[in-house]
């Protein structure tokens, strides 16, 4: 006889928890290290702070195996977790601040909850926190996560006075593989350095070595603003979340207020086509009723494109500044892209070239200011520079000493897994990426033709500087006059300077 047995998303995640990342230990540290520094960024430049972060991974006890316990103290300065949400906001699976349409690093509200279950199932150690939101108390916990049941187990709570400091202090212990993730973990934070200059950064590796990275600017992106769903962006199920929460009295000032981009003439309209009563309340309305509205809302084509306010692209400005900061490359552009939509969810793609000290192709991807560095083969980046785009075209071979940077922000980045590590080719998406990165490779081009009539003028200025004197003496001789200066003529080969 088969037996039905209910699970809970702690108990799905902790049988699967290679879905999210965590598929052996130094996919675990890396996945572990990634997810609670991007919820301490998330907490500072989402709110406007300038970030000032510390990470700290120790070995605990010695091992001859690569596989070692190590302590992950990771403290930030951001707007700290308010004690009464604390223990569910890191000790429940599927429970936080990121299920609004508002771009934020993590998307399904559970990294920091999966790192901190990792951590458990490997050490049976309590997660750690401490956390100030700035009215001068600090709040400590410990907890475990009751896997079963999907719920935080505080095992203890204390309070103490603390004026200085504002933000979330965590630490886990979890088994690991620095050995095998070392290289991956520095580059991250390379990476991550590049495309957050305007942050403060101290990563202090098991082997007592440091990385740090300062910042280069005192400026912040725009924090994104919260905005209400796009009639493109909605299915059934949020529909009928929308009229159950909703205290409109009827039909036409439920879409009028539930939905961006939709006025009073909008909404009739999209009710007539709908035959739908406007006038009806919203809780009489049937689901078959529902439907014909969502339809509707598919097939309606004024709608203006989704409110991008939502969204913070880093920007020309500070792209272009982090890999000056970085990698002081000889030639850089970056640019930002006009926001676009795809299934009613806006977005941004935005692109930079810059010359590299190194040959070889370089390809930098980013999602909503995350570095991507696994699986780089199945992300649309790697299809269209591989299949869609001609590099000769741009005078790049193999061996061009190039690196190319990518990066979409979005309230849904159309990953294919929860590790959040590749970009789907949606159509939509891959046009803009497309756009931008055949605009920077242009721009790059250009630069190349200048490199090259630059050295063909040094060239040209180098073989008058060495014949031109001897030519000058030699005729003097022969004419037994005095010899003449040519200083005249070897500056009169300019060499542009390459800027």
């Amino acid at each position: 006889m088969i037996s039905f047995k209910e699970i809970s998303p702690s108990e799905f995640f902790y049988q699967h928890r290679e879905l999210a990342g965590f598929s052996n230990p130094a996919r675990a540290l890396y996945s572990a290290i990634r997810e609670l520094v991007e919820n301490s960024l998330d907490a500072c430049d989402g709110y406007g702070i300038l970030p000032d972060v510390l990470i700290r991974v120790t070995e605990t006890k010695p091992s001859p195996s690569d596989v070692k316990e190590f302590e992950i103290y990771v403290k930030d300065n951001g707007i700290g977790i308010p004690s009464e949400k604390l223990p569910k906001a890191l000790g429940k699976v599927f429970y936080g601040s990121k299920f609004t349409l508002k771009q934020s690093r993590g998307t399904f509200g559970m990294g920091g909850t999966m790192s901190i279950l990792y951590a458990q199932i490997t050490t049976n150690k309590p997660l750690r926190v401490w956390s100030n939101t700035g009215n001068g108390e600090t709040h400590y916990f410990e907890l475990m996560i009751d896997i079963e049941n999907n719920k935080p187990i505080v095992l203890k709570h204390k309070k103490f006075s603390q004026q200085n400091w504002r933000g979330t202090a965590i630490k886990i212990n979890l088994l690991g593989d620095y050995v095998r993730s070392s290289q991956k973990i520095q580059e991250y934070f390379r990476r991550l350095a590049l495309f957050t200059p305007y942050a403060n950064m101290v990563f202090e590796d098991p082997n007592g070595e440091v990385f740090a990275f300062k910042r280069s600017v005192d400026k912040v992106p725009p924090p994104p603003h919260e905005v209400q769903p796009h009639p493109k962006g909605v299915d059934l199920e949020l529909l009928r979340r929308i009229v159950q929460r909703s205290s409109s009295k009827t039909v036409l000032s439920l879409l009028i207020n539930s939905f961006q981009r939709v006025g009073r003439k909008t909404a009739l309209e999209i009710l007539k086509i709908a035959n739908v009563d406007p006038n009806k309340r919203p809780s009489e309305l049937k689901m078959e009723e529902m439907m014909r509205i969502i339809n509707a809302m598919k097939t309606y084509e004024k709608f203006l494109p989704p409110d991008p306010s939502c969204l913070s692209p880093l920007g020309k400005e500070l792209i272009e500044e982090g890999i000056k900061k970085e990698l002081n490359p000889q030639f850089v552009y970056a640019l930002s892209r006009k926001p676009s939509s795809y299934e009613g969810y806006p977005f941004i793609v935005e692109a930079a070239v810059a010359s590299n000290k190194t040959p070889g192709i370089k390809v930098l991807r980013y999602a909503n200011r995350i570095p991507l560095l696994y699986d780089e083969k199945s992300d649309v980046v790697f299809k269209l520079l591989n299949e869609e785009i001609d590099l000769k075209r741009y005078k790049i071979n193999e061996d061009e000493p190039i690196i190319i940077l990518t990066h979409i922000c979005s309230t849904k980045v159309p990953y294919k897994t929860v590790g959040k590590e590749f970009v789907a080719d949606i159509p939509e998406v891959e046009k803009e990426m497309k756009l931008a990165l055949q605009k920077v490779l242009r721009e790059y081009s250009l630069f190349i033709s200048k490199k090259v009539k630059i050295e063909t003028q040094k060239k040209k200025k180098n073989v008058y500087e060495f014949y031109l004197p001897m030519i000058a003496k030699f005729a003097a001789l022969l004419g037994e006059t005095k010899i003449p200066s040519v200083s005249g003529l070897i500056d009169s080969v300019k060499v542009v300077d390459i800027e």
